[in-house]
């Protein structure tokens, strides 16, 4: 080698020496190397995931859909949403169900796809929470006649349980009778309308008395329908 040439090749390591580490690797792609990839073009896996809606096996977070008990061990049971991977939920959550077993539809709410480890999270407790509401909703809107558990008294009425929601019953809305003892109706089954919900806050108000309301003013209408001028009829002191 000349000497002109040796001097060419000591200036270029030189100047590969002087080089600056941190600006070399800025532009480095590590996750295409690790990989051993091309570069994902993030527009065409966004397209990917559109495409997959839809399909079998693909669920939305917050979405409440039908699962199949398909395992219950002594702590959780497992969950198949016909999705890539099943789910556990802790059976504390199906304390209201102690008869729960392999094979049950149960309505369960996808809190996540995929946490760190992959795993499906699912909440059969949130799904319940959301059904109730819808369903408290719809009670109000078609003033349908809903049955609830009282579960306890307190100040200034009752705590009922309507579909899984703690509503509350005030004492002035028990019966048309002004009641003073409150706990002849603790632990029993009534009828209720619901008459108030407060979306704000999530509180949920249900009367007993409009019912009873309501059957007094169709017997009263059924009772002046029947009678006649001049009729007799048989009364009581009150």
């Amino acid at each position: 080698m000349s000497e002109e040439n040796t001097k060419a090749v000591e200036a270029q390591e030189q100047e590969a020496v002087q080089v600056n580490p941190q600006e070399f690797l800025a532009d480095f792609n590590w996750h295409k190397y690790e990989e051993g990839i091309d570069e994902v073009d993030e527009a065409q896996l966004k397209e990917f995931d559109a495409a997959l809606e839809g399909t079998v096996g693909f669920v939305n977070e917050r979405d409440v859909i039908e699962g199949t008990v398909v395992r219950i061990t002594d702590r959780d049971a497992i969950i198949d949403i016909n999705s890539k991977s099943e789910g556990v939920i802790s059976l504390n959550e199906f304390r209201y169900n102690p008869n729960l077993a392999v094979g049950d539809k149960v309505e369960v709410l996808v809190d996540r796809r995929e946490d760190h480890s992959g795993q499906l999270v699912l909440s059969h407790k949130k799904a319940r929470v959301i059904k109730a509401w819808d369903r408290v909703i719809a009670a109000q809107e078609s003033g349908e006649v809903v049955n609830g558990y009282v579960k306890c008294r307190t100040r200034g009425g009752m705590i009922v349980d309507v579909f899984g929601i703690e509503a509350f019953l005030p004492g002035s809305q028990i019966d048309v009778k002004p009641i003073r003892d409150y706990d002849q109706f603790v632990d029993k089954t009534m009828e209720f309308k619901v008459v108030k919900i407060n979306h704000e806050f999530k509180n949920v108000v249900v009367s007993h008395k409009a019912l009873i309301e309501a059957d007094i003013e169709i017997q009263k209408r059924e009772i002046i329908s029947g009678l006649e001028k001049g009729q007799v009829l048989e009364g009581i002191v009150k």
